[in-house]
C-alpha cells in the first residue's frame, strides 16, 4: 500500500471508533424518525407544526455547528464529542416525558444541540486523520455506519412505538446518546493538531472571523453547502416530516411497514457506500455530488407517484443509495477546501450553513402541505435538488483530481 493510502494504529483506532460512535447515535435518532410526526400529532397539532419539531431540531444544530468547531479547537475533540452526547441525553429524555407540545419543541432543541455537536466534531475528527488520496473512503466508511444506522433505526423504532408507545423510541435514543458520550471519554484518541507540520503549529491561528470569510470567499465551498443545504431540507422536511403522513393517510401503511421500507432502502445503500468513496478518491468529488443529488430527485418523485408498498419500497430503495452516495464525497470535498489548520472551521461552517435546510425544510415544505398538499411539497423536492445538481455542475470546480489508480 502507498504511503499515502497507509494509516497509522491512531488513524485506524480513530476511524473505527468513529464509525461505532456515529452508528450508535444515528441508530438511536432512527429510531425516533416514522414515530416523531405521530408523536407531535398526538399533541392535536397541524402539519406545519410537526415540521416544527423537526426544524427546531435543526436550529439547534445550525446553532451548535460553529461553537462545535471552536470547542473542537479548544478543548479538543474527545472532549467535545462527549459533551455532545451527555446533551443528547437529556434533550431525549425530556422529549419523552413531555407533558405539553411547547416542552416537546424545547426538548428538541437541546436533542438538537447534542446531536450537531457529534456530527460535526465527527467530521472534523475524520478530516484531522485523511489526506486527500484516502479521504473518500474514510468518509464514506464514518458516512455509510451514519446513514446506514438512520436508515435501520426507524425499524426497531416503529416496532418498539407499535408495541410499547410512541414515547419509547426517544427513551432509547436517550440510551444511544449516553453510550456515545460514554465512548467518547474513554475510547477515541486525541487529533487536533493530527497530521500538521511544526511550522504550522508553531503558528498562530487565524482569528474565526477571519477563517468565515477566508471559506465563505470559495466558490466550490459555497456551492458545495448549498447541495448539503438542499439534501438537509428534503430530508427532514419532506422525508421526515411529509413521507411519514402520506403514506400513513394515503396508502395505509404503519409505523412498522414504513420503518421497514426505510431499512430495507438502507441497507441498499450501504452496499454503495464504500465504492461511492473510492470512486470519490480515484476520479474527484463532483461526479458523485451531482448523481446523488439527481438520484435524490428521482427518489422523491417516486414517493410522489408510490400507489402501494411496492412503490413506496423502490423509492425507499432509490433513496437510500442516494444518501449512501451524498454521505462522502460532499463532506471529503468541504475539507478539501479546508487550508492547514482549519479542519474544525471549515466543517463547522459546513455543516451550519448545511443545516440550514433542517430549519427552512420542515417549516416551509410543512406550511405548503398545509396549503396544497403532501404531493405537491414532494413534488418542490424533487424539483429543488435537482436544480442545485444542475448548477453544482455547471458551476463548481473539481476539488481533487484523483489518483486513477
Amino acid at each position: 500500500m502507498s504511503e499515502s493510502l497507509a494509516m497509522s494504529p491512531l488513524e485506524r483506532r480513530a476511524l473505527l471508533w468513529m464509525c461505532v460512535i456515529i452508528f450508535v447515535n444515528q441508530l438511536g435518532f432512527g429510531a425516533i424518525v416514522p414515530v416523531l410526526p405521530l408523536y407531535a400529532e398526538s399533541f392535536e397539532v397541524s402539519v406545519s407544526a410537526i415540521g416544527a419539531t423537526v426544524a427546531i431540531f435543526g436550529l439547534s444544530r445550525m446553532l451548535a455547528a460553529v461553537p462545535s468547531g471552536r470547542l473542537a479547537d479548544r478543548l479538543g475533540r474527545r472532549h467535545a464529542l462527549a459533551l455532545g452526547g451527555a446533551l443528547s441525553v437529556i434533550g431525549n429524555l425530556w422529549s419523552a416525558w413531555a407533558p405539553e407540545f411547547v416542552g416537546f419543541l424545547l426538548a428538541r432543541f437541546v436533542a438538537g444541540a447534542g446531536a450537531g455537536i457529534v456530527v460535526t466534531i465527527g467530521a472534523v475528527v475524520l478530516a484531522d486523520i485523511s489526506t486527500p488520496a484516502r479521504r473518500g473512503r474514510m468518509m464514506s466508511l464514518y458516512q455509510g455506519s451514519f446513514l446506514f444506522a438512520v436508515g435501520i433505526g426507524p425499524l426497531p423504532g416503529g416496532l418498539l412505538a407499535e408495541h410499547f408507545g410512541l414515547a419509547v423510541p426517544f427513551l432509547a435514543n436517550a440510551v444511544a446518546a449516553a453510550l456515545v458520550g460514554l465512548i467518547s471519554w474513554s475510547l477515541i484518541p486525541e487529533t487536533r493538531g493530527h497530521g500538521l507540520s511544526a511550522q504550522v503549529r508553531a503558528q498562530p491561528a487565524l482569528p474565526f472571523a477571519q477563517q468565515v470569510r477566508l471559506m465563505t470567499g470559495k466558490l466550490g465551498f459555497m456551492l458545495v453547502c448549498l447541495t448539503g443545504f438542499m439534501h438537509a431540507a428534503v430530508r427532514t422536511g419532506g422525508l421526515f416530516s411529509i413521507v411519514p403522513l402520506m403514506a400513513s393517510s394515503k396508502l395505509a401503511l404503519g409505523a412498522g411497514q414504513i420503518g421497514g421500507a426505510m431499512a430495507v432502502g438502507s441497507v441498499c445503500g450501504l452496499l454503495a457506500t464504500y465504492p461511492s468513496g473510492m470512486i470519490a478518491d480515484r476520479y474527484g468529488r463532483k461526479p458523485l455530488i451531482v448523481t446523488a443529488a439527481l438520484l435524490t430527485g428521482v427518489a422523491f418523485m417516486g414517493f410522489w407517484l408510490a400507489t402501494g408498498y411496492a412503490t413506496f419500497m423502490t423509492a425507499s430503495i432509490v433513496w437510500g443509495v442516494a444518501s449512501a452516495v451524498t454521505g462522502a464525497a460532499p463532506t471529503a470535498y468541504a475539507a478539501d477546501n479546508a487550508p492547514a489548520g482549519m479542519n474544525a472551521a471549515a466543517i463547522s461552517i459546513y455543516r451550519a450553513l448545511s443545516d440550514i435546510g433542517y430549519v427552512v425544510g420542515p417549516i416551509g415544505l410543512g406550511l405548503l402541505a398545509d396549503l396544497a398538499g403532501a404531493t405537491v411539497a414532494l413534488s418542490v423536492c424533487a424539483a429543488g435538488i435537482t436544480l442545485v445538481a444542475l448548477a453544482f455542475a455547471r458551476w463548481a470546480p473539481e476539488s481533487y483530481a484523483g489518483s486513477r489508480r
